[in-house]
C-alpha cells in the first residue's frame, strides 16, 4: 500500500466519516479472506500415493461455495474409498474461467450455475448435466429497514450473473407479489462486493450463492427478506456437469464418480463434522458462518427432474436469457444418475 493511500485512510478515519469507513474496511477484509483461497486456479487431489500415475483421474472444476458441498465432501472423504481412481479438484475464481477450462478440455467436469451450464451448452461447449448441486438454499437479502418485497420498487438489487438462478429467483419473487419485474434495477456484482455495497446503501439487497447471504447476517448489515423455498420450492441453482467424451469413452469412471457424488450428498445432508471439515478445507470460513448458511440448504435429493427443469426453462425463455435453451433431453443425462444410484444400492 502506498503512503498516499495510508494518508487517505487516516483522514477518513479521523473525519466524521470514520465510523462508516472502518465498517467498510472491516467488511472488505472479511470478504477478501473468505475468497482468499479461491483467488486463482489451483488443484488438489484426494490421493498422493506412489501408484497415482497408474490410476484414472477425474478432474473437476469448482468455485469455493457451500453449494458445491457434495463435490467437496466427495473429494475429502467418499472418493478415498475407491482407490481405483483419483478425484482431482481444480479451484477457479470466476465462472468464465471455469467455462473456458471446460471448453478447452482442461477439466473433465464441473460444479457450476445451472443457467451458465445451459448457456455453455447452447454455444457449443461439450457438456451434459448429471446431478444437482443442492436443493433450495438461496435467500433474498435486503437492508434491515426493507421488510416487504414491495419496498424493492425503484431500488437497485444485485445478482452475481445474468445467467444465474438468482436472476430467475428475483423475477419469480417480484412477479409472485404482483410487482413489475422492471420496477427493480438489477445489476451484476461480484459476490465478495455485495455485503459492503449493502452496508453502504449502494444496493437495497442481493441474491447470491452461499455463504455470501449468510455473511450479511453475520456482519449484521442485512437480513433475510425471503427464502427461495417460500416462493419457488425445489428451485434449481447449481449442477454437476461432465464433458460428453467422459460419459462416452470412460463410462465406468463416470458412474463410479457419480456414485461417490450421490453418496457424498447424502452424507452432506447430515451436516455433521465431516461436512464442516470438507468445506473448511476448501473455503476460508468459520463454523459460525457455516451454521447460518447450511441451515437453508439440502443435499439429499440431487436428481434433475424433468418437470422442475421445464419450470426453470419456461422462466429462462420468458426472460429471453438464452436464444434456444437446451431441452431436458438435449442437456440432462438421468441414466448416469439412475445407474449410479443402483450401483450404490
Amino acid at each position: 500500500m502506498r503512503k498516499n493511500d495510508l494518508n487517505f485512510i487516516y483522514r477518513k478515519i479521523t473525519s466524521g466519516e470514520g465510523e462508516r469507513c472502518m465498517k467498510r474496511i472491516l467488511i472488505i477484509i472479511v470478504t477478501i479472506f473468505l475468497l482468499l483461497a479461491g483467488c486463482a486456479p489451483s488443484s488438489s487431489s484426494v490421493s498422493v500415493d506412489e501408484s497415482a500415475e497408474s490410476k484414472e483421474t477425474m478432474k473437476i472444476g469448482y468455485l469455493p461455495i457451500t453449494h458445491a458441498a457434495p463435490l467437496l465432501l466427495a473429494a475429502e472423504k467418499v472418493a478415498k474409498e475407491h482407490p481405483e481412481y483419483e478425484l482431482e479438484l481444480v479451484k477457479f475464481s470466476s465462472w468464465p474461467d471455469l467455462i473456458d477450462a471446460l471448453n478447452a478440455g482442461q477439466i473433465d467436469g464441473a460444479s457450476l450455475l445451472l443457467q451458465l451450464a445451459m448457456q455453455a451448452k447452447h454455444i457449443g461447449v461439450d457438456l451434459t448435466a448429471i446431478a444437482l448441486g443442492h436443493q433450495d438454499g438461496n435467500v433474498i437479502i435486503s437492508r434491515p429497514e426493507i421488510t416487504s418485497v414491495s419496498q424493492l420498487k425503484g431500488e437497485t438489487f444485485a445478482i452475481p450473473h445474468t445467467h444465474s438462478a438468482h436472476h430467475l429467483l428475483v423475477y419469480e419473487l417480484l412477479t409472485s407479489e404482483g410487482i413489475d419485474y422492471e420496477a427493480v434495477n438489477l445489476v451484476e456484482m461480484p459476490p465478495a462486493e455485495m455485503p459492503a455495497a449493502l452496508a453502504e446503501g449502494r444496493i437495497a439487497g442481493y441474491a447470491v450463492a452461499e455463504p455470501f447471504g449468510a455473511l450479511a447476517l453475520q456482519l449484521e448489515v442485512g437480513h433475510v427478506l425471503a427464502h427461495s423455498s417460500e416462493f419457488w420450492p425445489n428451485s434449481y441453482c447449481c449442477v454437476l456437469v461432465l464433458r460428453d467424451e467422459i460419459i462416452q469413452e470412460r463410462k465406468e469412471l463416470a458412474l463410479t464418480f457419480t456414485q461417490d457424488y450421490i453418496k457424498a450428498g447424502l452424507l452432506a445432508n447430515e451436516k455433521d463434522e465431516s461436512l464442516y471439515e470438507a468445506l473448511q478445507a476448501h473455503m476460508d470460513v468459520d463454523e459460525a458462518l457455516l451454521d447460518i448458511s447450511l441451515e437453508w440448504i439440502t443435499y439429499d435429493a440431487l436428481r434433475i427432474e424433468e418437470e422442475e427443469y421445464r419450470k426453470l426453462l419456461d422462466r429462462v425463455t420468458t426472460l429471453q436469457l438464452i436464444d434456444e435453451p437446451p431441452s431436458y433431453d438435449q442437456f440432462v443425462h438421468p441414466t448416469i444418475f439412475d445407474q449410479a444410484v443402483k450401483k450404490h444400492e
